[in-house]
């Protein structure tokens, strides 16, 4: 247990207070909270590849709202209230009386008697997922102000139009263990660049995620895209102030080449054009399946002018030493396998997809680092009480 015991010791340096707090961005947070976040999540999976049980809780309801498909995410979700105590409950708002006209204020109040933790994706309406988070945060706050809840449930971010925080710090946590600490970090240039899918709709909040918090740890972010797939001016604002304050870089390009040239860790990703995603919430809210429809073939039409934006061995001979670590959220669009043309080839995917699947399974302890911190004022030493009261998770 010696790497816990460092942990516990770094964690014990941070003045970090997640306590009771919603998490919702990774720029809301400060860096000394994201590295209280980072650890606590290697601190949870210390203690149970130690077969050391981490439950938390006796009893309690853990929500999950998914206003999107998922399986990485909402397997996540479940896997970390699993892994405190919790039992995970899903709202289906079809089944709900959401769908008969229920109030925000009523349905938070409602599902929140016995529950301690939410957890929202809703990724579909630019302009509304964050907002839609934060309202539930208010009715909560009511409610428990007003004495109907006997808890405050902490409000985690699965995936919002904004950001994708547990995707975003399960990267960080995955870069952290290649790389040695957060602060070998430091002028490592991540290469966060479009791609080519034969889809659209997809969602800007993981490139958004990773400027914003890879630009906090003085790296070197290269943020590449046609002409037209630009994000939200916001959130390039707050990555170009990051790097500022960190003493990293952000540069923005309208060229893969450009971006992948001497990258440490490539990250090819398709996402919509802003534009896109702005008609899109407008036909969505108006229920308009026809203007869909022709948006979805404008969308692609304008996709297919961009099929070079692939990442192939000429592109990822252009990285450092040719050996870049690539990186993707998953699934990936794979020219040859899953489409016939779409971000990487099959042989670059097959190359690093073990290494995929290790990012990913950063996931769940991301999301239960988040319920713990929210939960508990002072997580080193709850987690200190876990290791030594010794409870075995698997009895046999």
């Amino acid at each position: 247990m010696q790497k816990f015991n460092e942990l516990i010791a770094e964690l014990k340096k941070l003045t970090a207070n997640m306590y009771q707090k919603d998490f919702l961005l990774t720029w809301e947070k400060s860096e000394e909270e994201l590295r209280q976040i980072v650890g606590v999540a290697e601190a949870l999976r210390e203690l149970r590849d130690n077969n050391i049980s981490t439950k938390v809780f006796d009893s309690g309801l853990a929500i999950s709202l998914f206003r999107d498909n998922s399986t990485r995410t909402r397997f996540s979700y479940t896997s970390a209230a699993n892994l405190l105590g919790l039992a995970v409950q899903d709202l289906d708002e079809g089944k709900s009386q959401i769908s008969h006209g229920e109030t925000v204020r009523e349905t938070a109040n409602m599902i929140s008697f016995m529950s301690e933790m939410i957890g929202i994706r809703d990724d579909m309406y630019l302009g509304a997922g964050n907002k839609y988070m934060k309202e539930v945060g208010e009715a909560l706050e009511d409610g428990f102000a007003q004495k109907v809840l006997p808890q405050r449930p902490g409000v985690v971010n699965l995936q919002c139009d904004i950001d994708h925080p547990s995707q975003s710090l399960a990267d960080l946590t995955y870069l952290k263990e290649k790389f040695g600490s957060l602060e070998n970090l430091k002028g490592k240039k991540i290469a966060m660049t479009w791609a080519y899918s034969p889809s659209y709709g997809k969602p800007l909040s993981v490139p958004q995620g990773i400027i914003g918090l890879m630009t906090r740890f003085g790296m070197d972010v290269h943020l590449a895209h046609p002409e037209g797939y630009d994000l939200i001016p916001e959130v390039m604002d707050i990555a170009k102030e990051n790097a500022k304050k960190s003493d990293g870089k952000f540069t923005v390009s309208n060229s893969m080449e450009e971006a992948f040239k001497d990258a440490d860790i490539i990250y090819p990703k398709s996402w919509a054009p802003y534009w896109v995603m702005e008609k899109r919430t407008e036909l969505l809210k108006n229920n308009d399946h026809e203007g869909l429809k022709n948006l979805e073939q404008q969308a692609l039409t304008q996709n297919k002018e961009h099929m070079n934006w692939e990442t192939n061995d000429q592109k990822l001979a252009l990285t450092k030493d040719g050996e870049a670590l690539y990186m993707h959220p998953l699934p990936a669009d794979i020219s040859g396998l899953s489409c016939e043309n779409g971000e990487v080839t099959n042989k670059i995917f097959d190359k690093y997809r073990i290494d995929t699947y290790k990012e990913a399974g950063w996931k769940p302890y991301i999301i239960a680092s988040m319920m713990f911190t929210n939960k508990f004022e002072n997580p080193a030493e709850v987690l200190e009480e876990l290791q030594k009261r010794g409870e075995k998770r698997k009895m046999f």
